[in-house]
C-alpha cells in the first residue's frame, strides 16, 4: 500500500514538472510539448524575456490584487472601460532633463586634496546632514538627515552647498535652535569605489566632511541658489507650494577630507575655494 501511495506521489510530480522549465533562477509556466523541445543553456547570462522592459521604467503599477481573478490578466490586459480605482495606480514622476556636471567618472589625483574635495562637493547631488536634536526623546543628541545639495549649476561650481527645505522638517527645527552642522558626502555615492572594488569605509573610498553654520539664502542669492537646486534637480519645482520651502546654504568653517591612507586632510578654506572641480 505504501509503495502504491509513492508511486502515485512521484508520478504527480512528474506530471507538474513537465509545465515548467528553469533558466537563471526563474521558472514560469509553458506549454507541456514546449518545455521537451527546449534546449537549455546553463552557462547562458542573457535575462529570460519575462525579465526585460519592453516599456520603460516610467508605467502604472497595479498591487497583486488586481490579478486575483480567474483569468489572471495583466496590465495591458485590463480594459480601459474596467473600474481599476480600487486598485490605487502609482505613478513615478515624468522622467526631466537634469543637468549634470561633466567628467564625473574622473576624480582628481588623491594627492590633490582640495579638488578632491571641491570635486566631490560638485558631484555630489546628496549628504549627510548632522544637526543637534530638539526632538523630545533625543534632545540634545546628534541627528542625521539626508538632503539633495548642490552647489551650482552643472558647470559653475561654488563649493558652497545650497538646500531647499521646508519648516515642517525636524532639521530645519534643530537648526532654527542651533545653526550649525556638519555635511558627509563619499563617493560611494558613484560607480568610483564600486568599479575598484573600495567598502564605503575604504580610506581610498573618499569622504568629505563640510562644518560649518546654516544660514537662510537672502534676495541677493535668491535666483542663483534657485537656478543651482532646480537644474540639477528639477523635481524640486513641483513639490507641494504649502509645505514653504525656502533655500538655505552652508557658510562653511572647516573642510575635512579622507581620500586614501594615512589619515584625514583638514584642508583650509582658502586653498579648498582656490581649488577647480573641473
Amino acid at each position: 500500500m505504501l509503495l502504491l501511495h509513492l508511486i502515485s506521489v512521484l508520478t504527480t510530480l512528474r506530471c507538474v514538472g513537465e509545465s515548467y522549465t528553469i533558466r537563471s533562477a526563474v521558472s514560469w509556466a509553458v506549454a507541456g510539448d514546449a518545455a521537451e523541445e527546449e534546449e537549455l543553456d546553463a552557462h547562458s547570462d542573457e535575462a529570460p524575456a519575462v525579465l526585460v522592459d519592453n516599456i520603460g521604467i516610467w508605467k502604472p503599477a497595479y498591487p497583486s490584487s488586481v490579478y486575483r481573478d480567474a483569468s489572471e490578466k495583466k496590465p495591458e490586459q485590463i480594459s480601459k472601460n474596467e473600474d481599476v480605482s480600487s486598485a490605487s495606480r502609482v505613478f513615478s514622476y515624468r522622467m526631466e532633463e537634469v543637468n549634470v556636471p561633466s567628467s564625473v567618472a574622473t576624480p582628481p589625483p588623491h594627492e590633490e586634496t582640495a579638488r578632491v574635495a571641491r570635486y566631490m562637493a560638485h558631484h555630489s547631488d546628496w549628504g549627510h546632514l548632522a544637526t543637534v536634536s530638539t526632538q523630545e526623546q533625543i534632545k540634545g543628541l546628534p541627528f542625521g538627515n539626508i538632503f539633495s545639495v548642490s552647489d551650482g549649476p552643472a558647470e559653475n561650481s561654488t563649493g558652497v552647498p545650497y538646500f531647499y527645505v521646508t519648516p515642517m522638517d525636524s532639521t530645519v527645527t534643530d537648526l532654527r535652535s542651533f545653526p550649525f552642522a556638519s555635511l558627509t558626502f563619499s563617493e560611494a555615492e558613484g560607480d568610483f569605489c564600486r568599479k575598484q572594488v573600495y567598502d564605503p569605509e575604504d580610506p581610498r573610498c573618499a569622504r568629505l566632511t563640510l562644518t560649518g553654520k546654516m544660514v537662510e539664502v537672502g534676495p541677493e542669492e535668491l535666483d542663483f541658489a534657485e537656478e543651482a537646486m532646480f537644474s540639477r534637480h528639477p523635481v524640486m519645482k513641483k513639490w507641494p507650494p504649502g509645505h514653504d520651502w525656502f533655500f538655505m546654504k552652508l557658510v562653511l568653517q572647516q573642510v575635512c577630507l579622507q581620500d586614501w591612507v594615512g589619515g584625514v586632510s583638514v584642508i583650509p578654506l582658502e586653498e579648498y575655494f582656490k581649488a577647480t572641480p573641473f
